[in-house]
């Protein structure tokens, strides 16, 4: 399946690529041909639905769901990439990032939005949202890594834009340095004239073993990749933005909670909640609100090229729904803070979680589990 999948994605890049219902539809097949992800051909809101539906009298408890964690329940098969940033393209089921069933309301209608990290994962389903939305779209990727991605995520774009939205642009940079963030900002307003919504979405994360494994190289590289570049972003960009316009950082559950296996991962996003906080005080005088979505488990590029093979095997089971979610379930938050229906939201985090702030499963040890 997987050899099938490349053949036919890198071979978009010299022709188009027809992005229509089936081609959703075929990301859902592929997740359902493997029973354990929990996710079936009537899409993500039935899966949704399935699991509210256990209710109160179903076996999974807390405890059985660490349990069943523990012993380790297979979610996604093993897969392995070279080095960060991943590829969606390899990934072994795609990541779902459109609903056909999704019907606009134009709430983003006339507004340029500047995403960065786009062209895969979250920042694919919010590209696609945004522009079924109304939205013109520019993005960031990193060339030589995600130029196929970056393709594909362009063809969406094109696909389901507004007759009135401009054309999309896709922008090769290094995120980690103040002057290339200066220059994705500076290309942005030159061709679309100013910036109205600001997502900043990179990151890259490593499991840690020991705290030797956090090198001053691995430290810096997560810290310039995931909250230096929110900083010079930001301030390039605000420049250009006017009275109504937004910001939408993209931190973690993690930066709530800490981790001690993505210790490192989870400091940045925590770094990343207290700039959201910071800033939105800040520019509250000039009318940009400044928010931030703090996502659960999400099977994203990220997961599939950093976690080694056991994680991914129960990636999402730590979650009170016991599964990952897919992007299409996450974008709709940037949805809503970009758009006038958030009018009143500053410094505030949406958290499409699963549940898992508020319902932490405890660990197993020694069969002594405690329920929260």
């Amino acid at each position: 399946m997987l050899c099938s999948v490349m053949v036919r994605l890198v071979g978009s890049v010299s022709s188009r690529i027809p992005i229509t219902q089936n081609s959703c539809l075929h990301s859902r097949r592929l997740l359902t041909s493997r029973p354990s992800t929990g996710t079936s051909n009537n899409g993500v809101v039935a899966t949704t639905t399935r699991v509210l539906r256990r209710g109160s009298s179903s076996i999974h408890t807390f405890k059985a769901k660490a349990m069943r964690r523990e012993e380790g329940e297979r979610r996604f098969p093993p897969q392995h990439q070279d080095g960060q940033p991943g590829k969606e393209y390899l990934m072994d089921p795609l990541p779902i990032f459109s609903d056909p069933n999704y019907k606009p309301t134009y709430k983003l209608q006339g507004k340029v939005a500047l995403v960065i990290g786009g062209d895969s994962g979250i920042g694919r389903a919010v590209c696609n949202f945004f522009s079924k939305e109304g939205a013109t779209i520019a993005f960031t990727y990193v060339k030589g890594v995600e130029d196929i991605d970056a393709k594909y995520t362009l063809e969406i774009i094109n696909d389901s834009k507004m007759s009135d939205a401009s054309d999309p642009i896709a922008i090769p940079t290094d995120v980690r340095y103040d002057n290339n963030c200066k220059d994705v900002v500076d290309k942005v307003v030159a061709t679309y004239g100013r910036i109205d919504v600001l997502v900043n979405n990179a990151a890259v994360q490593y499991e840690t073993y020991t705290l030797d494994d956090i090198t001053e190289e691995r430290l810096e590289r997560i810290f310039r990749t995931n909250i230096f570049s929110h900083f010079f972003m930001t301030r390039h960009a605000v420049k250009h933005m006017k009275p109504g316009s937004s910001i939408i950082n993209t931190t973690s559950a993690l930066g709530f909670s800490g981790s001690t296996k993505l210790l490192d991962y989870a400091s940045t996003k925590g770094a990343i909640v207290n700039f959201t906080k910071s800033l939105a005080i800040f520019l509250v005088d000039k009318g940009i609100r400044v928010n931030g979505v703090a996502p659960g488990p999400i099977w994203t590029p990220l997961e599939a090229a950093s976690l080694n093979d056991n994680d991914i095997a129960t990636f999402g089971s730590e979650a009170p729904m016991n599964r990952a979610a897919q992007p299409v379930e996450i974008a709709p938050s940037y949805v809503f803070l970009a758009s006038k229906d958030s009018s009143y939201y500053t410094g505030t985090f949406l958290h499409p979680d699963g549940g898992y702030l508020d319902n932490a499963i405890p660990s197993v040890n020694n069969n002594n589990t405690v329920n929260p």
